[in-house]
C-alpha cells in the first residue's frame, strides 16, 4: 500500500511540474522491468505512448525555458496537467475501492494543482525580471527535481512520502506570498508602462 500511495503522489506531484516528462519516466522504467506498475498504467509502458511522450517532453523541455512563453505554456497545461494528476493517481492504486479511488482523484488533483501553482507562480515572478539566465536556470532545476523526485517515488516510498508532507506545508505557506509579489510585479509594471506613456505625451 506505501507503494501505491507513493506512486500516486509521484505521478500527481509530477503531472504538476512535468506532465510529459513523469509519463516516460513511468513508462520507461516499466517497459524496462526497473518497475511494475499496476495494470491500470499499463498503457504507460506501451510504445506508442513513450514515443509521444518524448515528443511532448522534449517540446516542454525548450518550451519551458523560453521568457514570457513559459508562463502561456503553464497557463494551457493548468487544464491538462491537474486532471492528468487525478486521472494518473487514480491509476496508481489499481482496482481499490471506489471510494478510495475518489479520495484519489480529489487528492491527485489537488497535489498536482498545487506543484502547478508554485510552478507557475515562481516562473511568473522570474517572467517580471529582466535578466533571463534565471529562467533557465530555474527550468533546468525544474527538470532535475522531477527525475529525481520520481526516482524516489519508485523507489524510496516513504521518504519521498515524507518529503511530500513537507512540500504541501510549505507551499500553503509560500503560495499566498508568491501570488502577492506576482501580482505586485504586474501592478508596478502597469504603472511604469503608463507613466512612460504620460512622459513620452508631454515630450
Amino acid at each position: 500500500m506505501l507503494e501505491s500511495l507513493s506512486l500516486a503522489a509521484g505521478l500527481s506531484w509530477g503531472s504538476g511540474l512535468r506532465l510529459y516528462l513523469t509519463v516516460l519516466l513511468a513508462g520507461v522504467l516499466e517497459r524496462l522491468g526497473f518497475i511494475h506498475l499496476p495494470d491500470t498504467l499499463s498503457a504507460l509502458s506501451s510504445p506508442w505512448v513513450i514515443g509521444v511522450a518524448a515528443v511532448l517532453t522534449v517540446a516542454e523541455f525548450l518550451a519551458d525555458k523560453i521568457p514570457a512563453f513559459d508562463s502561456l505554456w503553464d497557463a494551457i497545461h493548468t487544464f491538462i496537467r491537474i486532471p492528468a494528476g487525478a486521472v494518473l493517481a487514480v491509476g496508481a492504486l489499481g482496482h481499490a475501492d471506489p471510494a478510495l479511488l475518489t479520495v484519489a482523484a480529489l487528492a491527485g488533483g489537488t497535489l498536482a494543482g498545487t506543484a502547478h501553482l508554485a510552478k507557475a507562480g515562481t516562473r511568473a515572478l522570474i517572467n517580471l525580471s529582466p535578466e533571463p539566465v534565471s529562467n533557465v536556470v530555474t527550468s533546468t532545476a525544474e527538470d532535475g527535481l522531477v527525475f529525481g523526485g520520481m526516482l524516489l517515488a519508485l523507489f524510496v516510498p516513504l521518504v519521498f512520502l515524507v518529503l511530500m508532507v513537507g512540500f504541501l506545508m510549505l507551499a500553503g505557506w509560500v503560495l499566498p506570498r508568491l501570488w502577492r509579489g506576482v501580482q505586485g510585479g504586474f501592478r508596478g509594471m502597469a504603472t511604469h508602462m503608463v507613466s512612460r506613456l504620460v512622459r513620452s505625451r508631454h515630450d
